[in-house]
């Protein structure tokens, strides 16, 4: 790839572009890299390459005269796919995917750097093919706009980076932004690498840093997001998780419960619908058929063993803790209950959508066990269906133990079998 700038500062781009990276592959003959003054091609012993605009106004502009022949110059002999470019705030934006096409289409890239208030537009009419803006602003020349183009497009010149690994998890190689990166120590002003980069599960590493990319694209560049039309399996997967964890909120507020009263049935139903949307989307055959309803939930009030979760003053999440005996639980199958003959039974609860991920849930249940304990019980028990995977880590993750399987009362057509789980509750000291 070779690379001519036109500029009337030489000595300012070389020093840049002829450090590092692309330094050394220029001495490696990999890539060349010209810049080439302006002024040397001018007519007149001032070396004069502006003068004041037609019709008036502010500045001067530059001439064609001299750009037309410095650019004839540096076409003797070059390479034959040639791009002439003008560094221009007019031209289409400057891309990861422009780069690409450069280092791909041609061999020779002329970059045009303008000055003052800009070229005589017959030189841009006459000789140039492209014009490329880094963004929606003004800068005072093109070199840096220059040396941000050749940069970009010599990376992906073979034989300039070490890999072609280098640059394509890079941010924008595939319309996303790159994964965080970390490096030693491994706690830094107490933050920590995340465990997963630690653990040497290469697997694991790689989806954790594709899931990243999509997330730090929706968070930090949600034009791009847009854009996006992925179709591998995995991808979707992650997008799935991404979509699920939107929304979700820290605990800034004092987390309590109370028993649910009239008027708080339309939050309950709300709360509810969101619960059995969600299940249904998982494949899970629980809480269908407009279970639990209105209805159920006065049942409950009535007997005053319904109660909301509150964060703050919100209604955030609600559970049913009855003292009743579950008759289906005297079927149990595959194992059995402790010892315990009294016991209290948690079930209709859910927390609010908006609070999934919050750690919500695992207050919801110490709220259940602090109701059983002013009860004066010692004794949790419950079920849930078979693939409702989150409910059985929930209550595993909070002491509850699986004690087998039990056949509940569920509409015709619906999968009845669950799983049942107890917790024996610590005496208070």
């Amino acid at each position: 790839m070779k690379i001519d700038i036109l500029t009337l500062f030489p000595d300012t781009v070389n020093a840049v572009l002829h450090e590092s990276i692309l330094g050394r592959a220029a001495k490696k003959g990999v890539v060349e890299i010209n810049c080439v003054q302006i002024r040397d091609y001018t007519e007149n012993k001032q070396k004069q390459v502006d003068d004041y605009p037609y019709g008036g106004g502010w500045g001067c502009v530059m001439m064609a005269q001299p750009l037309k022949s410095c650019l004839e110059s540096v076409c003797t002999d070059a390479p034959e796919r040639r791009r002439v470019i003008y560094l221009s705030p007019q031209g289409q934006t400057f891309t990861q995917e422009t780069a690409r096409r450069l280092q791909r289409d041609y061999d020779h890239l002329v970059l045009v750097c303008g000055h003052y208030e800009g070229v005589d537009e017959r030189f841009i009419e006459a000789c140039v093919d492209e014009e490329l803006s880094l963004g929606d602003f003004v800068l005072t020349g093109g070199e840096i706009a220059a040396m941000a183009v050749s940069d970009a497009v010599c990376r992906l010149v073979p034989g300039v980076l070490a890999d072609e690994q280098c640059y394509v998890g890079e941010s924008h190689w595939d319309g996303l932004l790159e994964y965080p990166q970390y490096t030693r120590p491994e706690v830094w002003e107490g933050r920590a690498v995340p465990e997963v980069l630690l653990q040497g599960d290469h697997a694991k590493v790689e989806r954790w840093r594709r899931r990243e990319q999509l997330r730090r694209t929706r968070d930090k560049r949600p034009d791009l997001f847009e854009k996006l039309e992925l179709t591998d399996k995995t991808d979707r997967q992650l997008l799935d998780e991404l979509r699920r964890e939107q929304g979700r909120i820290a605990l800034t507020e004092p987390v309590g419960y109370r028993p649910a009263a009239e008027d708080d049935l339309p939050e309950l139903l709300r709360i509810t619908a969101e619960a059995q949307a969600a299940l249904k989307r998982r494949g899970v055959d629980q809480w269908q058929d407009n279970y639990p309803n209105e209805q159920a939930f006065r049942f409950d009030l009535e007997r005053g063993e319904s109660f909301v979760v509150l964060h703050g003053e919100e209604i955030a999440g609600f559970f049913t803790l009855s003292t009743r005996p579950e008759t289906t639980y005297e079927g149990i199958t595959d194992g059995k209950w402790s010892a315990e003959t009294a016991y209290c039974v948690l079930h209709r609860a859910a927390v609010a959508e908006k609070y999934r991920g919050s750690g919500l849930a695992d207050r919801l249940i110490r709220c259940a066990e602090q109701q059983a304990r002013a009860w004066g019980l010692r004794c949790i028990r419950t079920d849930t269906h078979r693939k409702n995977k989150a409910m059985q880590r929930l209550l595993r993750d909070n002491g509850f133990r699986y004690r087998g399987n039990v056949t509940v009362r569920v509409g015709e057509g619906h999968d009845a079998a669950r799983q049942a789980y107890e917790k024996i509750l610590k005496r208070e000291k």
